[in-house]
């Protein structure tokens, strides 16, 4: 049995997060106004009294942090055998102790106090004048852990970058080496989300609606307003991302997103969130002013819908669908083309369908948990039946809006052979009762566009759909 004690670092070693970044994200979460106003005044008194507050005035769940599966497996290898284990943190110790108390194989907490920062030498000194110079083996992972590395016996490095191991090296010998991948692209495209680019498609409906197809001025002005939009959506996503944490730790699929499940740092969330939001409004500029500004209420109805209105049951569903829409109107604003009413109408209610759809997907997969409410929003599970009947008659609605268009004027000014249109009518009540009879056999993915662009009968109906979009423009004898 070792007798030498073993001291583990918490931040970026036994857990792939940072709780001070956690803290701040939960405590603006609770109190977005009023607990931002405080920190700056928290830190004028010192950085250990910052993570203090933050954690009386945060939550969190220790049983859904990400944690290192293959060091804390070790550790629970070490426990087994009798080694003292302690845990050491620059974090506060309401935070710690949680910890500790969840995963039981501690013997002992040492953290943050409010008054001493238990980081860099604060935390050498200590563990020296409680061990003794080279009593102690020190699992860490980052450069402030240099100067307990050379008080300790062994070091042993978890996701600790080379350049530092080798400077550890020369003062404590290595015990232990724990890797971690680097940031692959595919975790970059996930914290982006580039898929979900797709949505911004609609910008060019408007200039397909009103057949304006060859004027390049416009083709140029919906690029740059594409950009925007895309550099937009993915800038909210990520704050999103970041104040859902703790609900996507607990969700089946939305725990691996590269926040949640640790891939990608939080510090860099921060980081890229408003440099992506500074880059959407240059592009932005380039589409117009108009443009502009519904891409500003694009922005903060979806900050809204992040902080609140994603937890008020039907609001959040008739909100994605009003943000949907607005790419539509974006779309026009950028072309100047006026939009019609049918078009307006159509969307609302087919996206309200779909907005309806990915929550009942998500109260599925609840379900089958056998789990009663859905985390982070209003709905019980028991709420699934209804939330079809809302989506299915939405859909219904959009086919029946889409009808009266074809028999409007409008359709016969811009075909030549208004009567092919009709076709489209059949194609959209199969595909809307499609999406709907996989949603009910619980066979859909809890984002539509993502089972939508991967569904063989979604992609046939849409390339159809088109076509006689297409042949709708040729006259026929």
């Amino acid at each position: 049995m070792n007798t030498i004690p073993l001291i583990v670092d918490l931040d970026g070693t036994l857990i792939h997060t940072d709780m001070l970044h956690e803290s701040m994200i939960s405590a603006f979460r609770e109190k977005p106004l009023v607990n931002t106003l405080k920190m700056p005044h928290w830190l004028s008194r010192g950085k250990a009294f910052l993570k203090q507050r933050l954690a009386q005035s945060s939550s969190f769940n220790a049983a859904s942090l990400p944690y290192n599966k293959g060091f804390l497996s070790w550790l629970k290898q070490q426990h087994a055998q009798g080694r003292k284990l302690i845990l050491c943190t620059a974090s506060d110790y309401v935070i710690a102790s949680a910890i500790a108390a969840y995963l039981n194989i501690f013997d002992e907490v040492m953290a943050s106090d409010g008054s001493t920062n238990l980081a860099h030498k604060h935390k050498a000194e200590a563990l020296t004048r409680r061990f003794g110079l080279h009593g102690f083996d020190y699992a860490g992972n980052s450069r402030a852990d240099l100067p307990v590395w050379s008080q300790a016996r062994h070091a042993i490095f978890v996701n600790t970058p080379t350049k530092i191991i080798k400077k550890a090296s020369a003062t404590c010998k290595t015990e232990k080496v724990f890797s971690f991948p680097s940031i692959e692209t595919s975790s970059w495209q996930h914290t982006l989300r580039t898929h979900q680019w797709l949505k911004n498609i609609l910008l060019f409906i408007p200039l397909l609606a009103a057949h304006k197809m060859t004027d390049l001025h416009a083709w140029s002005a919906l690029f740059f307003a594409f950009i925007s939009f895309s550099l937009c959506a993915s800038a909210v996503y990520i704050a999103n991302d970041l104040l859902d944490l703790d609900n996507d730790r607990q969700h089946p699929r939305k725990h691996k997103r590269p926040f949640a499940s640790g891939k990608v740092p939080i510090w860099l969330g921060f980081i890229l969130s408003p440099c992506l939001l500074l880059a959407s409004i240059a592009f932005g500029t380039i589409a117009g002013t108009t443009f502009i500004i519904c891409l500003v209420a694009y922005f903060i109805l979806t900050c809204a819908y992040s902080l609140r209105l994603k937890r008020l049951v039907i609001v959040d569903c008739l909100t994605l669908a009003i943000l949907y829409t607005l790419r539509i109107i974006a779309g026009a604003a950028a072309v100047e083309i006026t939009l019609s009413f049918w078009l307006l109408a159509f969307s609302i209610f087919l996206f309200l369908s779909l907005a309806f759809v990915k929550r009942y997907a998500e109260l599925w997969s609840q379900k089958l948990m056998h789990q009663e409410k859905l985390h982070g929003r209003g709905y019980h599970t028991t709420d699934a039946p209804l939330i079809q009947i809302f989506g299915i008659s939405a859909a219904y609605v959009s086919v029946l809006v889409l009808a009266l268009y074809i028999n409007s004027d409008a359709v016969r000014f811009l075909y030549r052979t208004p009567d092919v249109i009709w076709g489209v009518v059949p194609l959209l009540l199969f595909w809307t009762n499609w999406m709907w009879l996989r949603a009910h056999r619980g066979e859909m993915h809890d984002d539509p566009l993502v089972f939508a662009v991967k569904d063989k009968a979604s992609l046939l109906t849409g390339f159809l759909f088109v076509l006689v979009l297409v042949l709708g423009t040729v006259r026929w004898s």
